[in-house]
């Protein structure tokens, strides 16, 4: 199977050849990407921290989102304990998930009425990439430099 997809590559054009072996760089670019959405997040969750989770609740409930003292909570602690262990890689598909369903409620409850690019503040830009980028890791799982590889939680393939 190597021999033939070798063979393709030499067939193609000198750039083409030389992308198509960036494939190598999987497990880096997957550490990347863990890392840079564990970094946004978790200092996402920070920010609530220090600006007060009653203050964070209060504009919950703006949004009519039930228990918002409990979401409150909730949230700041899957963003900032989520994205560390996002960075670290342990258990990084549930983080994933969870982290891309937040981003798709997120993106519903606050910034469908902004639109994508808000002329001040944040449109949800940033929120759909970060759900993308959550679904890549959910599909091709933490890489070779993570924790999950490291205990055995994730198989190398």
């Amino acid at each position: 199977m190597q021999g033939t997809r070798d063979r393709v590559v030499d067939q193609q054009k000198p750039v083409a050849r030389g992308l198509a072996r960036l494939g190598g760089l999987q497990n880096l670019a997957l550490l990347a990407l863990r890392a840079v959405i564990g970094i946004v997040m978790a200092y996402h969750g920070w920010q609530k921290i220090t600006g007060g989770i009653s203050n964070f609740a209060g504009f919950i409930e703006t949004l009519n989102v039930p228990f918002p003292d409990l979401m409150a909570y909730v949230v700041t602690a899957l963003e900032l304990g989520g994205g560390i262990l996002l960075i670290i890689g342990l258990l990084t598909r549930v983080w994933a998930l969870l982290i891309a369903t937040e981003m798709v409620f997120t993106t519903l409850l606050v910034k469908l009425d902004i639109g994508l690019i808000a002329p001040e503040g944040a449109g949800a830009e940033l929120d759909l990439l970060i759900l993308a980028g959550c679904l890549i890791v959910l599909i091709l799982g933490p890489g070779a430099f993570s924790a999950d590889r490291a205990l055995g939680i994730e198989p190398a393939p």
